[in-house]
This record gives C-alpha cells, sequence and structure tokens, in this order.
C-alpha cells in the first residue's frame, strides 16, 4: 500500500517536473516575442500594445481605409522588421500600412536590391 502510494506520488512529481517546463517553454517565448516584432524592449511592447487596445483593438474597421501617416518611427519599426526576416505582408500588416508602402520605405532605406 505504501508503495502504491509511493508510485502515484513519483508519477504526480514527474508531471509537475513536465509542466514546470512546459511553463518555462512559454515564458521563453513570450520574453522573445518584442524582439521578433521589432521592438527594442518588453516595455515597448507592452506600451505598443496599450496603445492598440485603447484604439479598438486591431480589427480593421468596415469600409475605405484612412491614408496612414508614415513616421520616423514607423520607418524604425520597418527596418527593424524587415532585418529580422518578415515578409512585405507581415510587416504592411503590424505596422496598419499599406503593402506598397512598404515596399517604398524598404527602398528609401536602401534594404531592397536594385534590378538589373
Amino acid at each position: 500500500m505504501v508503495t502504491n502510494k509511493l508510485r502515484t506520488l513519483q508519477k504526480y512529481q514527474q508531471k509537475i517536473d513536465s509542466l514546470k517546463r512546459e511553463i518555462d517553454r512559454h515564458y521563453r517565448q513570450l520574453r522573445a516575442l518584442p524582439g521578433e516584432q521589432g521592438f527594442g524592449s518588453m516595455a515597448a511592447f507592452i506600451k505598443e500594445l496599450h496603445r492598440a487596445e485603447k484604439a479598438g483593438g486591431g480589427g480593421r474597421p468596415a469600409g475605405r481605409r484612412r491614408r496612414a501617416k508614415i513616421t520616423p518611427e514607423i520607418k524604425q519599426k520597418l527596418k527593424a522588421l524587415a532585418v529580422a526576416g518578415k515578409t512585405g505582408k507581415q510587416i504592411a500588416g503590424r505596422l496598419g500600412i499599406s503593402l506598397p508602402s512598404v515596399q517604398n520605405i524598404k527602398r528609401e532605406l536602401g534594404l531592397v536590391k536594385k534590378r538589373g
């Protein structure tokens, strides 16, 4: 009887250890997220999340979009995302600008090879 309880306890301890490893893996992924999204720090990433939430949470409004204002900050974020290997479509979606704008800015920043 005691031996069975010890075996059961050991199985639960193994499950706990497995869950701890899984939680650690998720924390590592969360800590890497700001850099993957082109932010320099977790604080900047969280600040942008709060701003996005206040602005309505990221769903596209119905109808025609308003013209995006391209600021130096957007250009910095675009450059960081491009250097991180994100596609033009991913960058456009994250920054709320059009794909042609992404291409124009990348050309302006010298991140696009010239043809021919």
